[in-house]
């Protein structure tokens, strides 16, 4: 048991490491497409059509891809006051429900998300060319991501392994 978790571990660090590297290669684009509109809008008096949708497009991977990172490293937002006079057996049971409701919440994104894509597929983005699924693409896939990053810190939890919390220092991975 204690492989397979060590493997699955392993996997999720990879498919985190890979959104994060997603979020920031985004984040670096979306700055040098707005920074070129800024450019061609007030030095050659002329726009990019593009450069808008697609910033936008752009802002929603990072913001998605970041947050699912953010859950699995145990950087979402919480209320911790309680916390700090509950023993640690309640304490666990409280991240427990804090990381259900999260994968509740980040499976409602990816379903949604999803019937918002389906619905936009046959319109098409008029300043991209694309099918307007694209813009609804990134709540799919960050969902989903928040989901199985929850889960794995539910099943790591239940497994007897330590998971990350703000403030706290990172448990070693394998």
């Amino acid at each position: 048991m204690q492989t397979q978790l060590t493997l699955a571990a392993r996997i999720m660090r990879w498919v985190s490491t890979g959104a994060l590297w997603l979020a920031g290669t985004g984040l670096i684009l979306m700055t040098v497409i707005i920074s070129a509109q800024v450019f061609m809008r007030y030095i050659m008096n002329d726009s990019i059509v593009w450069s808008e949708p697609l910033s936008v497009i752009l802002m929603g991977w990072f913001i998605f891809l970041g947050a699912a990172v953010g859950i699995r490293e145990g950087y979402h937002l919480s209320f911790d006051v309680l916390l700090y006079f509950l023993p640690n057996s309640v304490k666990l049971i409280l991240f427990s429900i804090s990381d259900a409701v999260v994968a509740l919440f980040g499976a409602g994104m990816t379903w949604f998300g999803a019937e918002l894509a389906l619905s936009a597929w046959n319109v098409k983005l008029p300043s991209l060319g694309v099918s307007g699924a694209v813009d609804f693409l990134p709540l799919v896939v960050g969902g989903c991501l928040m989901f199985i990053f929850s889960l794995e810190r539910l099943v790591l939890r239940a497994a007897g392994q330590p998971t990350a919390r703000f403030g706290d220092a990172a448990p070693e991975e394998a």
